[in-house]
């Protein structure tokens, strides 16, 4: 498989704040699915960086959730900021690692997650944080450590609209994005780094599902667990989480599968072809 000229390299995790060499050497390519070449590698992650992220989350907690709520909704204002400021390089690399034209990209790729930070503010107001129902009073307090693990079809949108309402409820979060389509998930690492926000609010593990999807899972210092993807894969992960009985939220199933018989001719040679045929055939039917 060719490689790249100008191949985007990861090689460190976003943990407590830092950027940290992983556990293991091992890498994994991310692949441009229209020209099939690598244009990147990141680390592939252990179960001992979870380890290091969860304990960077814990201990972030316990700080961030006694933040005043304007403050955590300042935070992804600023966040959204960045985003917009980077839109043009987000669309673009979230272009060619997911196979998706750039004038798309820049609208939905690069447009839904500075959405999606940009809305806390309004969101927060809507919010009944206390109640009273008969002679109870039922206060919405933040829960703690939430795993979030996204699928690739959105990339840095499901990342955002895990980690936003998260953040600003005043919970910190260990993300691992999908291993198909990661670079974006650096970007608002890069981000986070950049504004200052609180060591350990938000860490990045990057690695396969069956392993460092399944420790984050598993692991009895997270409190909840948002997860995207397959039924499958939801299964597996609600199976784990149940073991320390934590909450967790499923978005499951597949939608908009093509199916590329032996006989088609090539999109990139086809002039009557989608000009995002290529990228969707290259991607697993189900998330």
């Amino acid at each position: 498989m060719a490689v790249a000229a100008d191949q985007i390299v990861r090689d460190k995790l976003y943990i407590g704040g830092e950027w940290v060499e992983p556990a293991s050497d091992a890498t994994i390519d991310v692949i441009n699915p229209a020209t099939e070449e690598v244009i990147g590698r990141i680390p592939e992650g252990a179960p001992q960086d979870v380890d290091r992220a969860v304990a960077a989350a814990r201990a972030a907690f316990e700080t961030w959730s006694q933040a005043p709520m304007q403050a955590r909704a300042d935070t992804c204002a600023a966040i959204s900021a960045k985003l917009a400021e980077r839109g043009d390089e987000l669309a673009a690399l979230i272009a060619s690692e997911l196979g998706m034209p750039v004038t798309l990209a820049k609208m939905i790729q690069a447009g839904l997650p500075t959405m999606d930070f940009g809305s806390i503010a309004e969101q927060i107001e809507k919010v009944v944080w206390e109640e009273e129902v008969g002679n109870s009073l039922i206060v919405r307090e933040p829960l703690g450590v939430v795993g979030c693990i996204t699928p690739w079809n959105y990339p840095l949108h499901q990342i955002a609209a895990k980690v936003a309402p998260a953040i600003a409820a005043g919970c910190t979060v260990v993300l691992k994005p999908s291993e198909v389509v990661p670079l974006n998930a650096f970007v608002l690492a890069e981000i986070f780094d950049e504004l200052g926000v609180p060591a350990g609010v938000f860490n990045l593990v990057t690695g396969y599902g069956p392993v460092v999807g399944e420790a984050i899972a598993a692991h009895p210092g997270v409190d909840a667990v948002s997860f995207t993807g397959s039924t499958r894969a939801g299964k597996r992960v609600s199976e784990l989480a149940a073991q320390t009985v934590k909450p967790v939220t499923c978005e499951l199933g597949g939608k908009s599968a093509n199916v590329i018989l032996d006989d088609a001719r090539s999109s990139r040679r086809s002039p009557t072809a989608s000009p995002s045929a290529t990228s969707t055939a290259a991607r697993p039917a189900a998330r």
